[in-house]
């Protein structure tokens, strides 16, 4: 979880189990990753901004869910197709577990990047306000310098008149 934009950066996170059961609770957290042991049923999950009434927060979030359909079912299939030496069953065995482990860590890294992009985003958004508060107050600065050096201007010119009528 992270929030990308929003005053403050922050929000409330709650995570309940199927019984009803707070498993994580965060307060005013801008990112957080939480491992939780699932159990059949529904979980509740809640992002809370009630602090911040005036603001609007974005957020990312991602369920990871490992081990999901990995009931062996896959491995059977290949193993059907296999006939002859056992050397051959040993091979496919070790090549499949070699493809497993490449496609696991393979969606690590989709993982990875993905939550990489969220905080990249979430950067991007502060850049932008500190840009644009940058401007704001580059342009309040300019125009001080303006008034002063105008006010400069006519404080010399009214020193160098004279302000004694003359006749002639």
């Amino acid at each position: 979880m992270a929030v990308l934009d929003g005053a403050g950066l922050d929000v409330d996170f709650h995570l309940l189990s199927p019984k009803g059961e707070t498993l994580v609770f965060d307060e005013r957290k801008s990112d957080g990753v939480h491992t939780v042991e699932t159990e059949d049923g529904d979980y509740m999950f809640c992002f809370d901004n009630t602090f911040s009434t005036i603001s609007e927060k974005v957020i990312f979030f991602e369920l990871i869910l490992d081990n999901m359909g990995e009931d062996g079912q896959d491995q059977e299939d290949w193993k059907k197709y296999v006939t002859g030496t056992d050397l051959l069953d040993m091979k496919l065995e070790d090549i499949l577990e070699s493809i497993n482990s490449v496609k696991a860590r393979l969606s690590k890294s989709v993982q990875i990047q993905t939550l990489l992009r969220a905080f990249e985003a979430r950067d991007r958004n502060i850049q932008e306000s500190n840009f644009d508060r940058v401007n704001f107050w580059s342009m309040v600065n300019l125009g001080v310098m303006v008034v002063v050096s105008a006010v400069q201007v006519y404080m010399l010119k009214s020193l160098f008149e004279d302000k004694r009528k003359s006749r002639t």
